[in-house]
């Protein structure tokens, strides 16, 4: 399977990329767990569909040392075990933020005060924005078809 086309060979898309993958850059410097961060991309990554972006977030938390018990059940943290509340709160969140074409009134309030108690402002602010970031990833690897499977941790800086 080939990707439907290359975005970084095209000057627009590639300027596009360059300012995208630069906020996420901004948002590694954060206060917010990168542990955190990681599940948020791989749980958003999941709901869209987007295998590129799963391979890629779950390899490099795999790298960074988180557990593959926990990387497996993420998808189904409500169940598992092995997640903290914050890192619900953030799971449900990133889940909310995500489906917000599904809610009528979007992310209900008592999702948005269930982070409140576990984050501070800047930590919900980077949650927004990593949110945010990674949709924008997912729909553009999604739409393009972009192949998943052969990432290797690191392979993108």
């Amino acid at each position: 399977m080939e990707a439907r086309m290359n975005l970084f060979a095209t000057p627009t898309a590639a300027k596009f990329l360059k300012y995208v993958v630069a906020a996420g850059r901004a948002l590694a410097d954060s206060p917010l767990p990168a542990s955190t961060r990681s599940l948020v991309e791989i749980r958003a990554s999941q709901v869209n569909g987007c295998a590129f972006c799963t391979d890629m977030h779950t390899k490099e938390a795999a790298h960074a040392g988180e557990t593959a018990t926990r990387l497996n059940l993420i998808a189904t943290w409500r169940e598992a075990t092995v997640f903290t509340e914050a890192e619900r709160a953030a799971l449900e969140l990133a889940e909310q933020g995500t489906r917000i074409a599904d809610a009528a009134g979007g992310v209900p309030d008592e999702v948005w005060q269930n982070a409140a108690k576990h984050f501070d402002e800047e930590q919900l602010a980077t949650l927004v924005c990593s949110i945010a970031l990674i949709n924008a990833f997912n729909r553009g690897n999604v739409i393009i078809q972009q192949p998943a499977g052969d990432y290797q941790a690191g392979q993108l800086g």
